[in-house]
């Protein structure tokens, strides 16, 4: 009975810790997936996130989803190196009544106004930080009442022309 039970403890070890080792290669993945070196703008490797994770000594939590963890190593990574968020690229078309009110609340949230018009009403093409989305998305529909619209144009700000190699 004793090997039995000591045999049984060594599989579910290494079961645990092929687990982890799964969870910590999920959550490298979710970081490089989500991020841009800001100063280039070009996406990191999976590899070189797990290589920063394992630098910062980051042990994987196996009772928090990977995407709270992914988003917890990307507040720790940034003192260690460059990294951040990738924007969001937004178009927004605004009723002209709402229009100008309604991006006085917006400026607050949107972190580059690449394109601006206003004829019957306003488009704005914008980069945004992800976290913020929610919030944009919720005012356009409560201070338009529905009439403005929201597209998002690509989840990542990343440089054109730049195949992301691993």
């Amino acid at each position: 009975a004793q090997i039995l039970s000591k045999g049984e403890l060594q599989v579910s070890d290494k079961e645990r810790h092929t687990q982890l080792e799964q969870m910590f290669r999920d959550i490298a993945t979710i970081v490089a997936d989500k991020c841009v070196n800001p100063e280039t703008k070009r996406p990191y490797t999976v590899i070189l996130i797990e290589r920063a994770m394992k630098d910062i000594h980051y042990s994987v939590k196996p009772n928090k989803s990977t995407k709270q963890q992914a988003l917890e190593v990307i507040r720790q990574l940034k003192e260690t190196m460059q990294i951040e968020r990738a924007h969001m690229r937004l178009k927004f078309i605004l009723p002209a009544k709402e229009g100008k009110k309604l991006k006085e609340k917006l400026k607050p949230l949107i972190k580059v106004i690449e394109n601006e018009e206003f004829h019957e009403q306003l488009e704005m093409v914008c980069l945004i930080d992800p976290g913020c989305f929610r919030e944009i998305d919720e005012l356009i529909r409560s201070e338009t009442k529905g009439k403005g619209s929201l597209e998002v144009l690509s989840l990542k700000d990343v440089e054109e022309g730049d195949e992301k190699l691993e």
